[in-house]
């Protein structure tokens, strides 16, 4: 029996952008999730609270292309918050939308959580460079765009 190891040629794939961007993203995440802890709200919930705050009423597809997230992962997290009486789901409307909005603990949660963010921010922002951050946030954003516009799909 031959090693198929042995015979693969492995250079350059630490090199991937999806390796380098997802295990950057746990880094970060895990910094953010670590300080908002005592919020009882992680950053990724966080970010979807945040959404709907400055969008409500918001349609759940509006809300899942602001965020760049499919529609079941937003549905999953939909369901958590709701589940903790965050936000209110609405019945589909006659265009088949259901529209999303902040409970009153939803509010409360993201009055607790905010300050504890800012302060993640603000560790965050003193590691990398303010500066740099800015110009960086700039090129991801450039990335995602052309991402979105990229069909990856096998075959293509």
């Amino acid at each position: 029996m031959t090693d198929i190891l042995a015979n693969l040629d492995l250079t350059g794939t630490g090199y991937c952008a999806s390796l380098n961007f997802r295990r950057t993203s746990r880094i970060v995440t895990r910094l953010y999730d670590t300080v908002m802890q005592e919020s009882g709200v992680r950053s990724t919930q966080f970010a979807i609270l945040v959404g709907i705050a400055k969008l409500q009423p918001v349609a759940m597809g509006t809300l899942a292309k602001v965020l760049m997230l499919d529609s079941s992962t937003l549905t999953r997290s939909l369901r958590l918050l709701q589940k903790e009486r965050m936000i209110e789901i609405s019945k589909r409307s006659q265009m088949r939308r259901r529209f999303l909005k902040l409970t009153h603990s939803g509010q409360k949660a993201l009055q607790r959580s905010l300050p504890l963010w800012r302060a993640a921010h603000e560790r965050f922002l003193a590691e990398v460079g303010a500066d740099y951050w800015l110009k960086l946030r700039d090129e991801l954003e450039t990335i995602a765009k052309s991402a979105i516009m990229t069909d990856l799909s096998p075959g293509k």
